[in-house]
C-alpha cells in the first residue's frame, strides 16, 4: 500500500514540475494536482497499454517515438476529466508528457517492485584497505 501512494506522490511531484515548466500546463489547486496525478496513474495502468498494442505497427514503424504522441494523448485526456488540471494545446501536453515521463522513470528507480525504497550501494567501498 505504501508503495502505491510513493508512485501517487511521484506522479503528483512530476505533474507538478510540468506545469511549472511548461507554459500551456496549469493546475489550479492540490487538491486537482492530487486527482489528477491518481487519474494519470490509473489511465497508464488501464488505458495505456491497450492504446500502445492497437498503435504497435506505427510504433515499430517510428522506433517507438509514437509512444510519445500517446503519452501526451493520455495527459490530454486526464485534462478532460480533471477540471482543474489544463492543458491548452497538444504541444504543451506533449512536452508535459515528456517531462512527466523523465522525471517518474528518475524516481521510479529508487522504487522497488514491493513499493520499498531501494538504496543503491556503491560497488567496491572497501578498495585499498587490507
Amino acid at each position: 500500500m505504501i508503495g502505491f501512494f510513493l508512485r501517487w506522490s511521484i506522479n503528483l511531484l512530476a505533474l507538478m514540475v510540468a506545469a511549472a515548466l511548461i507554459r500551456g500546463i496549469r493546475i489550479q489547486s492540490i487538491e486537482m494536482g492530487i486527482l489528477a496525478a491518481g487519474i494519470l496513474g490509473v489511465i497508464n495502468a488501464v488505458i495505456r497499454p491497450v492504446v500502445l498494442i492497437l498503435t504497435l505497427p506505427i510504433n515499430l514503424l517510428t522506433l517507438g517515438l509514437f509512444t510519445l504522441v500517446i503519452n501526451a494523448a493520455m495527459l490530454r485526456l486526464v485534462s478532460e476529466v480533471v477540471p482543474g488540471l489544463v492543458i491548452d494545446t497538444f504541444r504543451a501536453a506533449f512536452w508535459g508528457a515528456l517531462i512527466i515521463s523523465v522525471i517518474s522513470w528518475m524516481l521510479n528507480i529508487f522504487v522497488g517492485s514491493d513499493g520499498r525504497v531501494v538504496f543503491i550501494k556503491k560497488a567496491g567501498g572497501n578498495r585499498g584497505q587490507k
